[in-house]
């Protein structure tokens, strides 16, 4: 399997998203406390039971009292939804990608909730790997713990943007393991941006796309994602503070 080109088809293909700011619908804004959420309800899904504060459908930037703005439209890769998450983190791109890269290691299990345990399978080169991710049950135990096995590539371009890019594979030492159900992630990643004259702050542009697999209704699957990945915001920034501490 050309484990390198899928990578790097993953993350061309989110940096298609990236530059494609049509067809994006807000469902999910959390705001700075002490502030009041801007803007009506969002016409997409994954508004329900969710009200932390919810954006216009044509909202896709968050405004300058947000911290993360969540949107979504229908994904071309399987039958449910990609993901695009925008937010300011108060720290430096450094800093931010120290919290995030998917390395042996890494400090990622240490803070995401929805990560339980992060294992490199193969080391394809230096920027490749072939990667196993399990995360623990979530949404009340409905969502029972999951395994993913992608390729991950990492990058980093010319103006300092760092890049962790992913999609689904398959690995012959990394059969479907009893107590889980295989889940699969299409290109989806994380862009570490540095703000210019602003060094101790990042952009942290985010797409996820996961079919968690399994027999779960459409209404739980559509209200899971939006909050967490707003928690995986929110944990994040705690993250980066405890790291600069």
């Amino acid at each position: 399997m050309d484990y390198a080109g899928l990578a790097e088809a993953a993350a061309a293909k989110i940096g298609q998203y990236r530059r494609d700011p049509g067809g994006w619908r807000g469902c999910r804004s959390t705001v700075s406390p002490g502030r009041d959420a801007q803007g009506g309800i969002g016409a997409g899904k994954g508004t329900r039971g969710w009200g932390v504060g919810l954006v216009p459908a044509h909202s896709s930037r968050p405004s300058p009292q947000s911290e993360v703005v969540v949107s979504w439209r229908p994904s071309a890769e399987f039958s449910g939804n990609v993901y695009r998450a925008e937010g300011t983190v108060a720290a430096r791109p450094e800093d931010v990608w120290q919290c995030i890269k998917p390395v042996a290691g890494g400090l990622r299990t240490k803070w995401d909730q929805n990560v339980k345990d992060f294992e490199v399978v193969e080391a394809v080169s230096d920027a490749v790997s072939v990667c196993r991710t399990t995360t623990p049950s979530a949404f009340m135990r409905i969502i029972s713990p999951r395994e993913f096995v992608d390729v991950v590539l990492m990058k980093q371009y010319e103006d300092g943007t760092m890049l962790s890019a992913a999609t689904n594979v398959e690995h012959p030492q990394c059969p479907p393991q009893p107590n889980f159900v295989r889940g699969l992630n299409y290109p989806c990643g994380c862009f570490c941006i540095p703000l210019p004259g602003e060094p101790d702050k990042t952009q942290l542009l985010s797409f996820f796309q996961t079919d968690l697999g399994g027999y779960l209704p459409q209404t739980v699957v559509d209200s899971f994602f939006p909050a967490s990945i707003a928690g995986f915001y929110s944990n994040l920034t705690k993250a980066v503070k405890t790291l600069k501490a």
